[in-house]
């Protein structure tokens, strides 16, 4: 009894709706206007190009406590940790913080092409922002 008044809730089947509708003709649909869209471009900063990097030792090989100098902020690692593996590759970050403000930043590059790759982001609230850099040393 329960499964039959479940089926006379749903009502008629699409094929039953339209099966006497050969005769009828409708009306061609109107064309989507398509609004233009609004794009924003966001410039990259203009020194990622040349972004000087000195290292004592290979960027894959930092680790917690090792000191990076980016600019002229004097950071600390906190981990070197694979945001993504992409098989061929792997997107690598560095976390990173101000001892004196206790700022986070990233670093991140691709571990196939460090030197080529490397960009730096400050936490700002919930938000990684990129910043402009010239220098990084370790």
């Amino acid at each position: 009894m329960a499964k039959k008044k479940k089926d006379e809730d749903k009502g008629m089947s699409l094929d039953d709706a339209f099966a006497d509708d050969e005769d009828v003709e409708y009306a061609e649909a109107k064309p989507r206007k398509l609004s233009p869209k609004k794009t924003e471009k966001i410039a990259a900063p203009d020194n990622d190009e040349n972004i000087k990097l000195k290292g004592s030792k290979p960027i894959t090989e930092l680790k917690k406590g090792d000191k990076i100098k980016v600019n002229s902020l004097d950071l600390e690692v906190d981990a070197h940790i694979v945001l993504i593996d992409h098989n061929s590759t792997k997107e690598m970050a560095i976390e990173l913080f101000d001892p004196k403000t206790d700022k986070d930043y990233q670093l991140r590059y691709f571990s196939d092409r460090p030197e080529n790759s490397v960009e730096v982001y400050e936490l700002i609230e919930i938000l990684y922002s990129r910043l402009p850099v010239k220098r990084i040393e370790w």
